[in-house]
């Protein structure tokens, strides 16, 4: 198996996205083939590992996906020389039970894969103190090995001493130290970090935080940690297709698509037709299935809905093929989106949903599913795993219940998606359905 690395945090905002893109970068243009990995059900950060190494970034998920799977992911990175994922929130952070192999923590996937973690810490307002921090968490887990850290937002070459004599007596290596700089930042939004493609400045920007990184972090140290379990099972990809050939919308409202899907859907031998919605293209009138993914499209409603071609098409597919419609999408299948400033706009209408944004409400968290009706390939009965994370409230969802949903905890979500003739939707993504 290919060696990797885990770059972890002790917290969310510690800067292990922007170091991540850093060492990405660096070690790609240094010649190093480098593959990316994204813990959790994060779908913005792998836009931007793709555009640092110029390779398509997998998530890995151990709430989601078992060790099997995990392990077979991680197969991807065979044709490379180093793999790289970034961690989720905290270390040891996950949802409160387990799933399939862990509870969706970066230190599940460590865990699995036997990659080393790097802890990247964000020293601003401590100094010795981040040596206990560290300490801790090299602690807390034997199965989790914490091999060095990265300092983050270092005021001055004095406070950097103070912290590596820390380190130094705890025996754990400082493998970088990053000052503090206007560079380490990249734009966000409510759902995270803005979308690599609407970023017009994004390579330029991780150019320069790979200067950074490169200037302040010993890249051969990382390169040297880098650690494998001694085999890993042969690919597998449980993402039953939807049909032979899918139409799969792709632009900046609807761009939250999990690569090992889509993968997986070509593995199993689907032809993947895209087309833009905002273009106002039609899907391929060949299409088995469309499928829409999640994205913003609250951001672009009033073009959505005067897109008739988009729209007509749909509706003539829907007569008598499947369609599925994931959060964003979902909400596009629907009658219509009431957007933040109260303005409705009519979408597809090929289900009676209709979603508002005027009254913002977090939905958050892990999903099961156990379909009630056939879904994107699945029957019913199946059961699927995915994530829910949007702002939009339901106005009215008068359709047949897709789907029962549960949280992580087994307690019953609100809203199981729909299902009208041909065409379904749920505010869930899916990641991994069932073996």
């Amino acid at each position: 198996m290919t060696p990797g690395i885990l770059l972890a945090a002790p917290r969310s905002g510690s800067g292990k996205t922007v170091i991540t893109l850093g060492l990405l970068r660096a070690l790609a243009r240094g010649g190093v083939r480098v593959q990316p990995y994204k813990c959790g059900p994060d779908y913005i950060d792998t836009g931007y590992h793709q555009l640092a190494s110029g390779r398509a970034a997998f998530n890995l998920d151990s709430w989601a996906m078992d060790t099997a799977l995990l392990q077979s992911l991680a197969g991807e990175a065979a044709s490379a020389e180093l793999a790289l994922a970034e961690g989720v929130m905290g270390l040891f952070d996950g949802a409160p039970v387990k799933g399939a192999s862990g509870n969706g923590s970066s230190a599940d996937i460590a865990a699995a894969l036997g990659w080393p973690v790097i802890l990247v810490i964000d020293v601003s307002g401590q100094s010795q103190s981040a040596a206990a921090l560290a300490h801790g968490f090299r602690a807390m887990r034997p199965d989790v090995r914490v091999a060095g850290v990265i300092l983050n937002h270092v005021a001055s070459p004095r406070h950097e001493a103070m912290i590596r004599e820390a380190m130094e007596a705890i025996a754990l290596p400082v493998l970088g130290a990053v000052p503090r700089s206007a560079v380490l930042a990249l734009p966000e939004r409510h759902l995270g970090l803005v979308q690599v493609g609407e970023h017009v400045e994004a390579d330029k920007a991780i150019e320069a935080i790979a200067d950074m990184v490169e200037a302040h972090v010993d890249l051969s140290a990382v390169r040297g940690l880098a650690g494998a379990l001694s085999s890993a099972p042969p690919l597998c990809h449980r993402w039953r297709p939807p049909g032979q050939r899918i139409a799969l919308a792709q632009d900046a409202a609807f761009s939250f698509t999990y690569v090992h899907m889509v993968a997986g859907w070509r593995a199993a031998g689907a032809e993947i037709l895209p087309f833009s919605p905002l273009a106002d293209e039609a899907p391929d009138a060949q299409a088995d299935a469309i499928w829409l993914p999640g994205g913003y499209p609250e951001l672009h409603a009033p073009g959505l809905a005067h897109a008739a071609r988009f729209l007509e098409g749909m509706r003539r597919h829907a007569r008598d093929r499947p369609v599925h419609g994931e959060c964003g999408g979902y909400m596009v299948l629907g009658q219509a989106i009431i957007d933040a400033q109260g303005q409705t706009h009519a979408m597809a209408g090929l289900l009676g949903l209709v979603s508002s944004f005027a009254e913002r409400r977090l939905q958050l968290g892990y999903r099961n599913a156990r379909l009630l009706s056939p879904m994107g390939g699945y029957d019913a009965g199946a059961d699927l795993r995915g994530h829910e994370f949007h702002y939009s409230t339901i106005v009215e969802q008068p359709d047949e219940v897709l789907a029962h949903v549960t949280d992580a905890k087994g307690d019953p979500v609100a809203s199981g998606g729909s299902r009208k003739g041909c065409v379904t939707g749920s505010f869930f993504h899916l990641i991994a359905g069932a073996a």
